[in-house]
C-alpha cells in the first residue's frame, strides 16, 4: 500500500488561507484518500500523476470547503474535480503528430535533391579526380577544403609560402573544372 501522499493537501491549502482551518476537511481526506488515489489512478497511466491530480483535486475541493453545502455528497464532488482537472490537463497537452491518411514527402534540402546512389556517384567521381591531380595540388586542396584549414595552416603544414598555396590550389581548382567526368555535373 502507497504511503498516503495526499494529506497534506489541507496544510498546503490551510498555509495558503491562514484565516481558515478545517479540521472535518483533515479528516475527509485521511478516511477518503485510498478510495480516491484509486479514481485517480483510472485516469491516468502513471501513478505519479494520479498522486499529483487527487493533489490538485483536494486542493480544489479545500478552497471551495464552505461553499460545499452536503457534506455527504463530497465524494462526489472530488471525483467532478478529478474529471475536470484531468480533462483540463489532456486539453492543454502539446500534440507533435498528427495521424493523416498520406504520409508526407520530406523536403529535400537545396542542391541534394538527388538520390544517395547519385551522391555517392559524384564523390567518387570527385576523388577519382583529385587523385589525378600532381601529389602537391593534391594535398593542398585535400588540406583546404576536405581538411578545412585556412591558406595560412594549410602553407605551415606543407612548409610553403602562403603565395605557393594560393596558386596551386588555383591550379588544382582548375584542372577540376576541366575534369571530363565532372563536367556532367555542372
Amino acid at each position: 500500500m502507497t504511503p498516503p501522499v495526499c494529506t497534506s493537501a489541507s496544510d498546503a491549502a490551510t498555509r495558503s488561507l491562514p484565516n481558515a482551518t478545517y479540521p472535518s476537511f483533515s479528516s475527509y481526506v485521511r478516511a477518503r484518500q485510498p478510495v480516491l488515489l484509486r479514481t485517480a489512478r483510472s485516469l491516468t497511466a502513471n501513478p505519479s500523476d494520479a498522486e499529483d491530480l487527487l493533489q490538485t483535486a483536494l486542493t480544489k475541493t479545500y478552497v471551495a470547503w464552505e461553499r460545499i453545502e452536503d457534506h455527504r455528497a463530497l465524494d462526489g464532488y472530488v471525483r467532478r474535480a478529478l474529471l475536470n482537472t484531468r480533462t483540463s490537463q489532456w486539453r492543454k497537452r502539446k500534440v507533435d503528430e498528427f495521424a493523416c491518411d498520406e504520409l508526407p514527402e520530406p523536403e529535400p534540402l537545396p542542391g541534394h535533391d538527388d538520390d544517395p546512389a547519385e551522391r555517392q556517384a559524384l564523390r567518387d567521381a570527385m576523388w577519382r579526380a583529385i587523385m589525378r591531380l600532381p601529389a602537391r595540388q593534391r594535398a593542398m586542396v585535400v588540406l583546404r577544403y576536405y581538411e578545412d584549414l585556412s591558406e595560412v595552416q594549410t602553407a605551415e603544414v606543407l612548409g610553403v609560402s602562403v603565395g605557393t598555396v594560393k596558386s596551386a590550389v588555383s591550379r588544382a581548382l582548375g584542372k577540376l573544372r576541366e575534369d571530363p567526368e565532372l563536367v556532367p555535373v555542372r
